[in-house]
């Protein structure tokens, strides 16, 4: 991989990440992403450098019920150091009973739980970014969950946004019933949910919750697209770490850039095409692996991301609908040779925003939710059958 110089910039003074009986020397977080965190990505992430990398999202149902798709998605390679699972639910019994199963059989050492999802069909279940707003089912499913997970001396996180929109804020509240109910860190996306990806993240938000929560870890989220973007917002923040999630789709090699900014390198990665197509390669056969052998699903999963790899190199508009419908191994091979290998590193057109951001839009939510901060007998009815197998983050 080539690298270059930017720059010199001071070392980061930031200690090493402690969750409960775990350690992250370099204090960055792969965010759990559906249909990409999975072992393949994750190895070529922790490849380039440290960090800690959570696994998709599970839905606690799914897991409870033991689903093949679900029992993959939190299973993890032998070499991975911290096994780190998201779950996703809105019962405390399922959720519960998930944590109970992951500490029981042994099968995580580190688990999040997600309030950040702002995906409608998860939403409007009252799940995901919505259920903060409600007090009491929020603070149940995090004391419930924490509880099952100190019986393995299992760290316990949240990952959150803002709130549902500006006029419906609950990172702070979120934030405080966390700490108080034995979280080991929260870590906050700068949007609400009715932003999704769209804008700009509100650093500021993030600054205010560091503020407020004092005495455990926080972690910022949102618009990392850099090594140079995550060392910003921790001077700005005064956050414990960072969590990048879109702005490594495609860029595994930014796990490098961000452990050599935090030890003051000047040293960036900066492939030229061959190098790109080298590891788009790579991440396909990994896929393979990943998926038991089943070449037509790994190939259909790494089609989504051949427009984050090739994002502003010249790879003409012909090739680049083929690689997004490639079928076999095979046929990956024949088109990444038809690239021209010596094309350089494109510079900032390959960097910055990837996938779709969406529009700022009213977020879909049960009936009468921002009624009360409190659950009313109908939403309690409807939470207790809305575990779905859904995903996001």
């Amino acid at each position: 991989m080539t690298v270059a110089a930017t720059p010199p910039a001071p070392k980061l003074e930031l200690p090493p990440l402690k969750l409960g009986p775990i350690t992250v020397d370099t204090p960055v977080i792969l965010a759990p992403m559906a249909g990409i965190t999975n072992s393949a990505f994750r190895r070529l992430c922790r490849e380039y450098g440290g960090g800690m990398y959570v696994a998709e999202m599970v839905t606690s149902r799914a897991l409870v019920e033991r689903t093949p798709e679900s029992l993959r998605i939190i299973s993890h390679d032998d070499d991975e150091k911290v096994r780190s699972v998201q779950l996703y639910g809105v019962d405390p019994v399922t959720v519960g009973a998930a944590v109970r199963m992951l500490v029981e059989e042994d099968r995580a050492d580190h688990i999040d739980l997600n309030f950040g999802c702002p995906v409608p069909k998860v939403t409007r279940r009252g799940g995901g970014s919505a259920l903060p707003w409600k007090i009491d089912l929020f603070t149940s499913i995090v004391q419930t969950a924490v509880r099952e997970a100190s019986k393995g001396n299992i760290p316990l996180t949240i990952k959150m946004r803002k709130g549902i929109d500006d006029d419906h804020l609950t990172y702070l509240d979120a934030g405080r019933i966390a700490r108080d109910s034995g979280v080991a860190a929260v870590a906050l996306h700068g949007r609400t949910a009715a932003q999704f990806y769209s804008g700009q993240a509100d650093w500021s938000a993030i600054a205010r919750l560091r503020e407020a929560l004092p005495d455990i870890p926080v972690l910022g989220n949102g618009d990392i697209w850099s090594a140079e973007d995550a060392v910003r917002m921790v001077r700005e923040t005064g956050v414990d770490g960072v969590v990048v999630g879109r702005g490594c789709q495609g860029r595994p090699w930014l796990f490098g850039d961000l452990q050599a900014a935090f030890e003051g390198s000047d040293v960036r990665h900066r492939p030229n095409l061959r190098q790109v197509a080298d590891g788009v390669y790579r991440h396909a056969q990994l896929m393979i692996e990943t998926f038991g052998g089943d070449e037509y699903k790994a190939l259909r999963e790494i089609r989504k991301h051949m427009a984050w790899y090739f994002k502003g190199y010249p790879v003409g508009g012909g090739l680049r609908a083929k690689l997004a419908t490639v079928p076999t191994l095979q046929v990956l091979r024949s088109l990444l040779d038809e690239l021209d290998p010596d094309v350089p590193y494109p510079g900032v057109d390959s960097e910055g925003p990837r996938g779709r951001a969406g529009t700022p839009k009213k977020p879909a939510l049960p009936k009468d939710w921002l009624d009360s901060r409190a659950l009313n007998d109908e939403q309690s009815r409807d939470i207790a059958a809305a575990e779905l197998d859904v995903s996001g983050g």
